[in-house]
């Protein structure tokens, strides 16, 4: 999904530039990647409101994948991050997102097989891919219609606080 209208593309755009002009030859373009990663944490954190929100938690991880890449024996990493911002500025499709859905703080049910698929082959959505999870199984849930429904709806939150 293309939001150009979001500054947050327009970052991720830049970012896709610069990495694919570092692959190409000039390797200052990475530095500057990774300065366009770090405003990006400060940006987001300010937005957010804290570095636990999952928007924090992707450049994060996104701009210490790129430090590490800097590394000279690991230097082949930047086509990771070219290869997966490109794809997050085309198509909306953010493989490192889904990974970090996948960890605890960041799911609402047990981590399986079926969920891992359910996260990668999930259609690009617009926010973040925690928005667009898929939504959970009453039946595996064991717990009772009302919070099934519940958690349907976000469970713990900002706008809740974790009020049923």
């Amino acid at each position: 999904m293309i939001l150009y209208r979001e500054i947050s593309w327009w970052y991720w755009a830049v970012t896709a530039l610069l990495l694919m002009i570092g692959l190409a030859g000039p390797f200052e373009a990475f530095y500057l990647a990774l300065a366009l990663s770090a405003v990006q944490i400060v940006h987001f954190r300010i937005r957010e409101g804290r570095f636990g929100a999952f928007p924090v938690q992707v450049r994060l991880a996104y701009t210490a994948l790129v430090a590490l890449a800097l590394w000279t024996p690991l230097n082949w990493l930047f086509w990771v991050p070219a290869v997966g911002t490109t794809a997050q500025v085309l198509v909306g499709y953010c493989a490192l997102a889904r990974m970090l859905s996948l960890l605890p703080w960041n799911r609402r049910e047990a981590l399986s097989w079926r969920l891992a698929w359910r996260t990668f082959v999930a259609r690009p959505v617009r926010g973040n891919i925690l928005q667009g999870q898929p939504a959970i199984r009453q039946s595996r849930l064991g717990v009772r219609p009302s919070r099934a429904r519940w958690l349907k709806r976000g469970g713990y939150n900002a706008d809740n606080q974790g009020v049923p």
